[in-house]
């Protein structure tokens, strides 16, 4: 790898984001591309040796399509242009469901073995599509409309201005369970579809979902995000209680989430300007660091109890680092506070000091309060190391537009 952890580079040059990203993306490429069944290969240990060779999750899939799009976009090998087109057949070919539409969540080999529809995967499946239409691969643009309609007819609900969360493969029974992550999501794939497209829709859209989640869901949890709701949009207190591992709906106050919100609001401000956007992100983002940054080992823990305060999981996640990295290049440059931009430094240095790889490459996933991994598996499904890809590059945005250099 270019740099060794005792050796800090410049973090808001562009021309080391862009190397960051391609270094993370060859950590995967081309082991990752399956052969046999086609898709990706979506389990490796530090060194790169596969720990599942079969299971194929829609998020990870589509991940992979994503991180290969956007190495094109950031000047990667013409061959990541195969290996994004690769993952695009797959998903159409055996991830969708030709009986009954939408994307099946997971798979062994080709085999559907969880047949449920999820609307995160889906958010997936947007975002890499239209990342994938951006780079330059016009069969994604198809996918765009397709999966925007397979939302649109078994997940929304314009009264409720927010999507539901989980379905039959057959879409006759629909999960009473609500949940903000998967509209957290739905909100960065509609905005990048609106920048792939252009079609207004999807901005529109994504407007809607901030304004929902911000206006009638964070009033009930205070300030900051609260994760679980029953159908009616009421806050479900106990829902998973206790459970802080679970992959897609975790318990507590999850700052990860909180500060990507933040995130999204100024991504979206700058797409769609309003007055409240960056105070109520800046709002999110102070919060979420006041109370979740540990001061003694650095880093941000990974949940906190909505009881009493008290942090409930103190792991340290590689996504929650990444995506503080891109929130507060943002803030940066939209406050011009030099706190920001010395929390951008701070935090990207202690993930070159204890996430990156310098040996083999890509991120580590999951370490304990003192900084220890607790395992070799570096990339379990379906971790393909997107967070750090996608804000890098919204860190590119912006101290690449501050030094007159836009991507």
């Amino acid at each position: 790898m270019s740099d060794s952890p005792s050796v800090c580079p410049d973090f808001a040059d562009p021309s080391f984001l862009k190397r960051h990203i391609l270094d993370t993306v060859r950590f995967y490429a081309p082991r990752c591309i399956d052969r046999l069944y086609g898709g990706y290969i979506n389990c490796f240990l530090d060194d790169g040796t596969v720990c599942d060779y079969e299971t194929k999750q829609l998020v990870g899939m589509t991940r992979f399509v994503y991180i290969f799009s956007a190495a094109l976009l950031v000047g990667g090998p013409a061959e990541y242009r195969g290996a994004a087109e690769h993952g695009l057949r797959f998903l159409r070919e055996f991830q969708w469901d030709h009986e009954h539409g939408g994307f099946f969540w997971t798979l062994k080999g080709r085999n559907p073995t969880d047949k449920r529809k999820l609307a995160y995967g889906h958010a997936f499946a947007l975002l890499a599509a239209s990342t994938a239409f951006k780079a330059g691969i016009s069969p994604a643009g198809a996918m765009i409309g397709e999966v925007y309609e397979v939302l649109e007819k078994h997940f929304w609900n314009e009264q409720d201005g927010l999507y539901a969360d989980e379905a039959s493969d057959d879409w006759s029974e629909v999960s009473p369970y609500r949940g903000q992550n998967a509209n957290m999501h739905l909100t960065e794939a509609m905005m990048a579809a609106y920048e792939a497209t252009g079609d207004r829709r999807y901005l529109d859209r994504a407007n809607t979902l901030a304004h929902s989640v911000m206006f009638k869901l964070l009033p009930q949890s205070g300030k900051l995000i609260w994760e679980h709701y029953k159908t009616d949009w009421v806050i479900d207190w106990n829902y998973n209680k206790g459970n802080t591992k679970d992959e897609f709906r975790p318990y507590g106050y999850i700052f990860g989430h909180s500060i990507e919100w933040a995130k999204l609001l100024l991504l979206l401000n700058r797409l769609c300007p309003q007055a409240w956007l960056a105070p109520q992100a800046e709002r999110l983002f102070r919060e979420a660091v006041d109370k979740g940054l540990d001061r003694r080992h650095g880093g941000i823990f990974y949940s906190m109890s909505p009881e009493n305060g008290q942090i409930i999981d103190s792991d340290k996640l590689y996504w929650v680092m990444a995506e503080a990295i891109g929130a507060s290049s943002l803030l940066a440059a939209c406050t011009g506070q030099t706190g920001y931009r010395k929390f951008y430094e701070d935090i990207f240095s202690y993930c070159w000091t204890y996430f990156v790889d310098h040996d083999f490459g890509g991120w580590y996933q999951l370490l304990d309060a003192s900084n220890r991994k607790y395992n070799s598996i570096k990339s379990p499904p379906p971790k393909t190391d997107y967070h750090p890809v996608t804000n890098c590059i919204t860190a590119i945005f912006v101290w690449g537009t501050a030094a007159g250099k836009p991507l």
